[in-house]
């Protein structure tokens, strides 16, 4: 298949440069400051209503979603500084780690949601047929090269991500509606260009075990929110080198007692994992025994965050999206 990328208007050092955290100085305190800031600040991007449907599809008791981040190398790339060892690593998830973790899934017949960012997929272009070829799978955005979008001015985080959108449309043939955001943070307009650009739903942020609308400034946005967390997330609890690192089996068993707080109250459980991280022999293991213990409980609803965004918008006669 031929690709075609769209020219960024800004040269790729300087892309990168505007990319590094810039320390701020002139902050106040927040004792410092008055009721009403304080109140501005918060309600910027809030939690608003909670979409918990009444039941989940089929008369099941739990909603399990599980996620994949297919950073690869875009991890190393976007500060503009890798080096080859860590671009090695980084290309594990694609060439062993991707297809370890979809085997798993697809023995277990399990439908999951993989975010990637569009460089990611362009050096690796062979993932998406192996994504694809269950067609039980979701795609969706996580940035074009992994760049830190919350410290981004609105420019050029709009242009990276129509670029994103617009390079994975070409390569899968599908306009993903679902986005996460690389950073799992949003800069002050990430928002407002989720809206603009016509996204359905969300899943970032973290005021949730279930899903709810997300509020912008007060008001409601019609966009769906499918909260994630970081004792969900493989990155932090696996990395050896990490001064949080935990042996598999043991994140295997937090991972559980989390699905079974979920199955008892009848809610949703979001995993986040990524296939440089968890497609490792010693790592899949987690995921395996995981799914071991999920299926052994009857009533279980195994969902895309596509369907999961949509059936609850359905049941919670949230109507589409608001055009801001």
């Amino acid at each position: 298949m031929r690709r075609t990328f769209v020219a960024l208007a800004v040269a790729p050092a300087a892309l990168f440069a505007q990319a590094q955290p810039v320390p701020v100085t002139t902050a106040k305190p927040g004792w410092t400051w008055t009721f009403d800031s304080a109140k501005t600040v918060v309600n910027a991007v809030r939690a608003g209503r909670n979409l918990q449907p009444a039941k989940w599809p089929n008369g099941n008791k739990v909603a399990v979603l599980f996620s994949f981040d297919v950073d690869n190398e875009t991890v190393s790339l976007r500060f503009g500084e890798p080096s080859v060892g860590a671009l090695s690593q980084n290309q594990y998830g694609g060439r062993v780690g991707l297809q370890r973790i979809l085997d798993v899934l697809d023995q277990n017949k399990i439908p999951a949601t993989f975010f990637i960012p569009s460089v990611s997929l362009a050096l690796t272009p062979e993932m998406w047929p192996m994504i694809n070829k269950s067609g039980r799978h979701e795609i969706g955005v996580h940035g074009w090269i992994h760049e830190m979008n919350s410290t981004l001015p609105d420019s050029i985080e709009r242009r990276l991500l129509i670029k994103a959108i617009a390079e994975l449309k070409q390569m899968t043939g599908v306009t993903p509606v679902g986005y996460r955001a690389p950073s799992w943070n949003f800069s002050p307009n990430t928002l407002s260009i989720l809206r603009d650009l016509g996204f359905r739903y969300e899943s970032s942020l973290m005021a949730d075990d279930r899903p709810y609308e997300l509020m912008q400034k007060g008001k409601p946005t019609g966009l769906v929110e499918l909260p994630v967390e970081w004792i969900l997330d493989d990155a932090p609890l696996f990395d050896p080198r990490g001064q949080s690192y935990m042996n598999p089996r043991d994140v295997a068993q937090v991972w559980i007692d989390e699905f079974d707080r979920a199955y008892a109250e009848g809610t949703m459980v979001v995993y986040t994992m990524h296939p440089h991280v968890s497609g490792h022999r010693s790592r899949v293991l987690a995921l395996e025994m995981l799914i071991k213990h999920i299926k052994a409980k009857p009533g279980v609803w195994f969902a895309t965050h596509k369907d999961a965004a949509e059936y609850v918008r359905k049941e919670a006669k949230l109507g589409d999206p608001i055009v801001p």
